[in-house]
């Protein structure tokens, strides 16, 4: 997440780097090991059932279970090994996720008009019938990734929804990841990860039909893996690393603003965090309080090399600059905190979500608190596409019912142009009508 050479060029306000990336570029998605993996794991699997996913389960993962699927009653318990507080932080996630969902279905309606005379034509939004999710439990288990696919799916009306999560034990899953699953409404969960998992829902291994799409983050083998199960199956997006940038003005908290830099870089060692900024100065203080915070940051190892191998400061002459710039590293995530919030609001264009004031931060939609979706496009994928939400579980159906009498003003063209392009069978089905109206 970094302004190239090329991309200069069209940048048409004035800029500096005051911190540029030690390696930059995007990182690499796509190892031929990892491309070559998958597709092996892929075709045993196709190949072989579920005798292949149980085998690299407990080759992987070292599972050492009997039945992957967890009950519905286990399911139900895994929040009595949680602490209270943290199960009143997860059902508040959950549900106002859920409630965000709902909101945004009901803003996706129905519809029908009547083009001309007699031709009337619509719109149908109707759920997907199975959806799986995929739940990461690696170091960071993301608990409100359940919220953002299980829960928004059931949200949208998805008939079944499952859910696989790689186990953490010989013969479990994690409770957290778990009981957010639970909270979020799924249907049934399985102890199983990574590509096995992948392509157990794609294949319908799991005692369900095959998954219509698959959703939810994982590392490079489960990006991978859905990369090529795509057409077989849909899928959300191809997310990469972690991604956060701020907008920030003079007037702006330097320490929050490095906090919420690093909490992102926090995220992993090839995670981005750019700051655009109209203050020089505002930008070296940033760096230096992002120094530091490093310094007592538990999670510095990590941290640590994605700021200083992947972060950037760019200081832009005036707004528009600073706009022009953000658009084009078109982040995941995108803070502005400035004394002129709502200009940046108007203008800004591509970013997967905002966040709007020094009051906000990305974390709070990462934990599913404040209710926005945070599966979100990166590696400038926000320049073409949106995050994933309750219309991707929608199919828009259109329909079309055409009366006698509009005939004549449909059949006349399709026949006109479809003689142009020698479609002779095309041109009979609207000439057929049109003598059968003529009678």
């Amino acid at each position: 997440m970094q302004i190239n050479d090329a991309e200069k060029a069209y940048i048409t306000g004035t800029f500096t780097t005051l911190k540029a990336p030690a390696i930059g570029g995007v990182p690499a998605q796509r190892l031929p090991a990892v491309i070559d993996t998958v597709s092996g794991m892929l075709s045993d699997i196709e190949k072989n059932g579920m005798d292949a996913v149980i085998r690299y389960s407990r080759k992987l993962d070292g599972w050492a279970g009997t039945d992957i699927e967890i009950s519905s009653a286990d399911l139900a318990r895994t929040g009595d090994q949680l602490s209270p507080a943290l199960r009143e932080a997860l059902a508040a996630g959950a549900e106002r996720t859920r409630l965000f969902a709902i909101e945004q279905r009901e803003h996706l309606t129905d519809f029908e008009t009547e083009i001309l005379p007699g031709v009337i034509a619509g719109q149908r939004y109707i759920p997907v019938p199975r959806v799986g999710a995929y739940l990461p439990a690696g170091r960071f288990p993301i608990l409100a990734s359940a919220f953002m696919t299980v829960g928004v799916a059931k949200a949208a009306g998805v008939p079944t929804v499952i859910a696989c999560s790689p186990p953490t034990s010989p013969t479990a899953g994690h409770p957290a990841v778990l009981h957010a699953a639970y909270l979020a409404g799924v249907d049934r969960a399985f102890a199983v990860g990574g590509v096995q998992a992948l392509a157990a829902m794609t294949f319908g291994l799991l005692g369900e039909q095959p998954a219509d799409i698959l959703v939810g983050a994982g590392n490079a083998y489960v990006t991978e893996a859905k990369r090529q199960l795509f057409g077989r199956v849909g899928i959300d997006l191809l997310a990469g690393p972690s991604e956060v940038a701020v907008i920030a003005d003079e007037t702006a908290d330097p320490e929050l603003v490095a906090a919420d830099l690093l909490g992102q870089a926090e995220h992993g060692p090839q995670s981005p965090a750019s700051l655009v900024t109209t203050s020089r100065a505002f930008g070296e203080d940033v760096i230096r309080h992002i120094e530091k915070q490093l310094e007592t940051l538990a999670t510095r190892d990590i941290a640590g090399p994605a700021w200083r191998d992947y972060g950037t400061v760019y200081v832009a002459q005036d707004r528009e600059t600073a706009v022009q710039l953000m658009d084009t590293l078109a982040p995941e995530h995108l803070e502005v905190q400035t004394t002129d919030d709502s200009y940046y609001h108007d203008n800004l264009k591509n970013y997967g979500s905002i966040f709007l004031g020094k009051w906000s931060t990305v974390a709070y939609s990462d934990k599913g608190i404040s209710g926005t979706n945070h599966v979100l496009p990166t590696g400038g994928g926000a320049r073409s596409s949106a995050g994933l939400s309750v219309s991707r579980f929608l199919k828009p159906l259109t329909f079309q019912r055409v009366e006698k009498e509009a005939t004549p003003r449909l059949a006349n063209y399709v026949a006109t142009i479809s003689e142009f392009e020698g479609m002779e069978a095309h041109r009979a089905t609207a000439t057929l009508r049109l003598e059968r109206f003529n009678r």
